[in-house]
């Protein structure tokens, strides 16, 4: 068990390293965003510690995602069950996991397919 959680949590913080660097953030531009410490938030990317529901929630506003995806990027919402996403919220979440993924795309190609898609979710 604690391997699988340590394995989630190192997902976790390459998820967030990986929106942070889509927004062109510093480390030290998210953490003035978020009120949160330069070495807190390099903990979390590095998979090091587990944040709060608060602290994903600042995330979640800073590197305008979902709580809902970080949630379940942390292992604490199944997005199959949907248990505080809808149906559609958690396949945005998953085709924002799967653009920010492919190892194949260059950061510049995610960034510009997933500002594509996001501009599709708001029509």
């Amino acid at each position: 068990m604690t391997e699988t959680w340590n394995a989630q949590m190192e997902n976790l913080g390459a998820f967030i390293r990986s929106k942070r660097k889509l927004a062109n953030l510093s480390l030290r531009q998210l953490a003035e965003r978020t009120s949160l410490s330069n070495p807190y938030l390099s903990q979390i990317e590095r998979g090091l510690h587990q944040p709060s529901v608060r602290v994903l929630k600042l995330l979640s506003g800073a590197l305008n995602v979902s709580a809902e995806t970080l949630l379940t990027q942390a292992g604490l919402l199944d997005a199959a069950a949907g248990d505080l996403a809808g149906e559609h919220e958690a396949s945005a979440a998953d085709v924002e996991l799967a653009i920010t993924a492919d190892s194949r795309l260059a950061d510049e190609q995610k960034a510009a397919l997933l500002a594509v898609y996001h501009s599709m979710l708001r029509d």
